[in-house]
């Protein structure tokens, strides 16, 4: 069997060498996905590539370019992830002082009256899927480098809380994201929801828990909850994944509706989720076979290779979000209008991290 995460983590390191521009989540995310293929291969190269691109981004005073602790968004702890590794593999204290930086913005990051994060300050009161893999997995291993396990606390919380507003009671789905004030034009005046189920949102909330499961401790009060939320989501996302290419739709409960498409970021994130957490314990045995037919459905669906053999990965959402200045009112109209590109970066992470985890599981 080909490894396709090496494969495609050559192809990052080809197109773009440089990842400079702005400290930027997606690129976490692939960093993430090239640590997996480090650790799994041992090839120094891939742990050079990491450090040289952070090193953009980290001076020499652990200060963070491009970075603004009190923008309070929450998008911009993701990066963090890597700093422990290097901190790691380095000593270089830089990178201690980086990650005490963003911890320094959960400190003070506005929280709903319950003491959830809000996603950004420019979107008050509002928990998106999306920020809990943004801060949450940082947050956990800050704890468990740094911190003080009482603080756990404060992590599960997130997670409690989020699925608490945003869980559908009939389909067991999660929606986008929940408005405490009940004022956004994009919710339900009395539920606060948005209007819809997006795969790529529900990605980030599934990869979130297996992540973060990594550094909560064996005895945790929320350990178990937290585990069968994981599986109860799964079995909910199981239900409307597509039995003809066993990958997701862009929104995921109305895959024949016209416009609708298959997405390959979502179904990524989703394999990520089932593949480690079958492989952690955290889910039953049948999960190993989902997870095969996952990887393969994706592989045919949206893997093509061209004649200079460069992986790509097709049919990603570039982006979706809510409310903000384009005022993104979250119809389905709206998630299905957003460009579909091809080796988005947020994507290409997410496949190069599940196909890491399927690499001992074929």
């Amino acid at each position: 069997m080909e490894n396709w995460a090496a494969k495609m983590t050559d192809s990052v390191m080809r197109r773009t060498p440089k990842f400079d521009e702005k400290w930027d989540y997606d690129n976490g995310v692939i960093f993430k996905g090239i640590e997996s293929i480090w650790r799994n291969t041992g090839d120094k190269k891939y742990f050079d590539f990491i450090k040289t691109n952070m090193d953009y981004f980290i001076d020499e005073t652990g200060d963070i370019r491009k970075y603004s602790v009190t923008e309070y968004n929450i998008d911009h702890v993701n990066n963090g992830k890597l700093l422990f590794l290097l901190y790691k593999e380095t000593a270089d204290d830089r990178y201690k002082k980086a990650a005490f930086l963003l911890r320094e913005q959960l400190k003070n990051h506005p929280r709903t009256s319950e003491g959830a994060f809000w996603h950004k300050q420019i979107y008050p009161y509002q928990i998106w899927l999306d920020g809990l893999y943004m801060g949450a997995p940082f947050y956990a291993e800050f704890i468990s480098e740094f911190g003080n396990a009482s603080e756990f606390d404060d992590v599960t919380k997130q997670f409690l809380i989020c699925e608490r507003h945003t869980k559908d009671s009939k389909t067991g789905l999660l929606y986008h994201a929940f408005d405490e004030k009940r004022v956004q034009p994009w919710c339900d005046s009395d539920t606060g929801l948005s209007k819809n189920f997006w795969g790529r949102s529900m990605g980030w909330y599934v990869m979130a828990i297996v992540d973060v499961l990594d550094y909560l401790p064996e005895n945790h009060k929320d350990r178990a909850r937290i585990i069968e939320i994981l599986n109860e989501v799964l079995e909910s996302l199981l239900k409307v994944q597509d039995k003809e290419s066993w990958v997701w739709y862009q929104v995921l409960d109305q895959g024949k509706r016209k416009g609708n498409y298959l997405e390959a970021s979502a179904s990524c994130m989703i394999l990520y989720a089932m593949a480690k957490g079958a492989k952690k314990g955290y889910l039953p045995e049948k999960w190993f076979d989902i997870a095969n037919k996952t990887y393969s459905g994706i592989i045919e669906e949206f893997i093509t290779v061209t004649a200079e053999g460069l992986v790509n990965l097709n049919k990603t959402c570039m982006v979706a979000g809510l409310g903000g200045e384009g005022k993104r009112d979250g119809t389905y109209e709206y998630y299905i209008s957003e460009p579909i590109i091809t080796n988005d970066p947020k994507g290409i992470g997410a496949f190069i991290l599940a196909a890491a985890e399927m690499i001992d599981l074929i």
